[in-house]
């Protein structure tokens, strides 16, 4: 009889702290029009993410700076910082390569363009 109380009061505790902490209305709620086949307790109790933040978008002409001014919102499950660091690091690294590549190719296309006219003369 002993261990049916002591086992009956564990389980009393258990229910309180879960009305308590409000984590029974999360675990056992159900999705309105959702059938689910009655298993409405195994959900993960969490609530769907709401979409309150802007995205975070690149203008269409992106320069290193943009990169470097873009920042993302922390999540609870999101990823991991130094890896996006780290790759946005690299991207505005070949962004710089690439922008200095077209300067020097547009200086050298006005080299060759300018060079038949002074030929001419």
């Amino acid at each position: 009889m002993s261990f049916f109380l002591v086992f009956f009061a564990i389980a009393l505790i258990g229910l309180a702290v879960l009305i308590g902490t409000g984590t029974a209305s999360k675990v056992f709620r159900g999705r309105r029009g959702q059938d689910d086949g009655g298993l409405r307790g195994l959900e993960d109790g969490f609530d769907e993410p709401v979409a309150n933040l802007p995205p975070v978008l690149l203008p269409a002409g992106a320069e290193p700076s943009d990169v470097d001014r873009l920042r993302f919102a922390i999540g609870l499950r999101g990823y991991r910082m130094d890896q996006v660091d780290q790759v946005l690091d690299e991207l505005r690294d070949q962004l710089t390569a690439k922008d200095r590549r077209v300067s020097e190719l547009e200086a050298a296309l006005a080299q060759l363009r300018a060079a038949p006219e002074q030929a001419i003369e």
